[in-house]
């Protein structure tokens, strides 16, 4: 306590920041350690306002502001001090999305998040006219939506950037941003740790046709890879971060970050042939490459490490969100049962009974729980669903394994797409939601991805943490590399568990998961004939 607290006056604990689409996070950490040591937290909501998913900038100041003072609190109560210097300071947030600026720095349009999915046209065109995957949130594609349609503020764009990006900007003066969060603005070339030129100069010519008097390169933040000095926040920044006046100007900061890089370095998942599955809500992979992927898929983003390696990203928008209503259905015949159970050893009850007792194939339940539309089944809308056979054994165990099964069906999908690509996973790693009953969600994810999955003592610790680390590592970036600073250095004494997968669960994953290919007809007709 002695250390900590004379670190933090000496100004020699580093923070982070992280913007996520629910909370907003901050964690400092002890640099010698790289161990939290005080947090805080504030929780906000996007709004749908004019057809657009968006926070308004004043939501994104005031909930900084309180994120910060809630941080300072804490450090006030734990150790006494204040904190009024910082060795470094790092931002990150959710990722993709439009932020568009004019020359006097004004905001143009509504800040548009990756959640919207208005710009399908001008994904599409822009896949085709590159030959490279450009989703639907990424923030060119929202630029070229505005672009077809005509909306009267793209003549003035000057600057466009992502969430972290403005908050460095306002906070530093600078106008750049982390490789791997401008890996999801524009496509990246690995080689240079910059923006693709080939479809820069392709782009410029749809600029040309459509009569914009700019060029798409001079719109776009700087490109900075992890460890670089990215600024140093300005005395105007010192105040919007804390308004008090305690903090004081000058600390350097890091390139600012998207969610999928912060999450890849909280789980040491940076270097060749790793990758990190987070499940929760949604669930998404990210493996990174030893080389680039021969072809074209649509179901997978090619995005990249904070320090520029390639990485291939597998999303799928559902997750444990069904899985979740039915442990709920459980609580509430507990509730009207007047039996008394707390929510963790239910979910333990029952997702060990689904593990112990379930059968490998789940005896021929199929469910779905498509909250939302899914991109890798083609699935324009959602309906959860449940479906058996008649001589199905119906009961809790094969219950919940289905539901366990299908929350991974669509990211298996996506997975199979890389195995045919010959990518090569020597290490995963799982956090999030589905891990938090020791031992089951790790288990069904190495049966359905046929690969060993480990889970790391330090998984929970999120993503304010892993932008906290890559602000640390500006200390130590002109000795070690990013993969091994995070070995050598914050992971080295690092606990978890591994699980294998075992034959007669992956073939029971294999014969659920040809059923749930044949079965999205039922899916599909579901959503045509269950309406409000």
């Amino acid at each position: 306590m002695t250390e900590i607290k004379d670190l933090i006056s000496k100004g020699q604990a580093v923070l982070g920041i992280e913007f996520g689409s629910t909370r907003i996070k901050a964690v400092l950490i002890d640099p010698n350690s790289y161990k939290p040591i005080a947090q805080g937290a504030h929780e906000w909501e996007n709004r749908l306002e004019n057809g657009f998913w968006t926070y308004h900038l004043d939501d994104i100041w005031s909930g900084l502001q309180d994120c910060y003072k809630n941080l300072t609190q804490d450090v006030q109560a734990q150790y006494g001090v204040k904190i009024e210097k910082l060795a470094a300071i790092g931002f990150s947030a959710m990722m993709h999305g439009y932020m568009a600026f004019d020359k006097a720095d004004n905001q143009l349009a509504q800040f548009r998040t990756w959640r919207n999915a208005n710009t399908s046209k001008a994904a599409a065109e822009l896949t085709e006219l590159f030959q490279f995957n450009i989703p639907e949130r990424w923030s060119i594609s929202h630029l070229y939506q505005c672009i077809l349609d005509k909306e009267d503020h793209v003549k003035d764009v000057a600057f466009f950037t992502t969430l972290a990006g403005y908050i460095h900007w306002m906070l530093t003066g600078e106008k750049v941003l982390g490789v791997g969060d401008a890996a999801g603005m524009f496509p990246i070339d690995s080689d240079t740790l910059n923006y693709n030129q080939k479809y820069l100069e392709q782009f410029n010519e749809l600029l040309v046709k459509n009569n914009l008097p700019y060029k798409l390169q001079d719109l776009l933040p700087k490109v900075l890879p992890a460890g670089k000095v990215a600024g140093t926040l300005t005395d105007k920044g010192a105040k919007l971060l804390d308004p008090t006046g305690t903090l004081q100007a000058g600390c350097p900061l890091c390139p600012p970050e998207g969610d999928a890089g912060t999450g890849m370095v909280a789980t040491n998942s940076v270097a060749v042939r790793t990758g990190n599955v987070s499940a929760g809500t949604s669930i998404f992979a990210m493996v990174v490459l030893e080389h680039a992927l021969k072809k074209l898929h649509r179901e997978i983003d090619c995005v990249t490490t904070p320090d520029g390696l390639q990485v291939a990203m597998v999303h799928a928008n559902n997750c444990t969100s069904d899985l979740n209503a039915w442990v709920e259905l459980f609580a509430d015949f507990l509730r009207a049962a007047n039996i008394k159970m707390d929510t963790t050893t239910l979910f333990k009850t029952l997702y060990n009974e689904a593990l112990n007792n379930g059968a490998p194939d789940c005896d021929g339940i199929i469910s779905y729980g498509y909250l939302s539309g899914e991109n890798i089944t083609n699935m324009p809308e959602g309906r959860p669903l449940l479906a058996r056979m008649p001589n199905s054994k119906f009961n809790v165990a094969n219950l919940f394994r289905a539901n366990l099964y299908t929350s991974l069906g669509a990211i298996r999908l996506g997975m199979n797409i890389l195995k045919q690509e010959q990518v090569k996973i020597d290490k995963l790693l799982g956090h999030g939601g589905l891990f938090k009953t020791k031992g089951v969600g790790q288990s069904i994810m190495a049966d359905a991805l046929n690969t060993p999955v480990w889970v790391m003592t330090t998984a929970g610790e999120g993503g304010a943490w892993g932008i906290a680390l890559l602000a640390a590592y500006l200390a130590s970036s002109d000795k070690l590399s990013l993969p091994e600073f995070l070995d050598k250095e914050v992971f080295k004494d690092a606990q978890g568990s591994k699980i294998d997968p075992n034959e007669k669960g992956i073939e029971g994953f294999n014969k659920f998961l040809e059923r749930y290919v044949l079965c999205l007809g039922i899916e599909r007709q579901a959503v045509e004939c269950l309406q409000r």
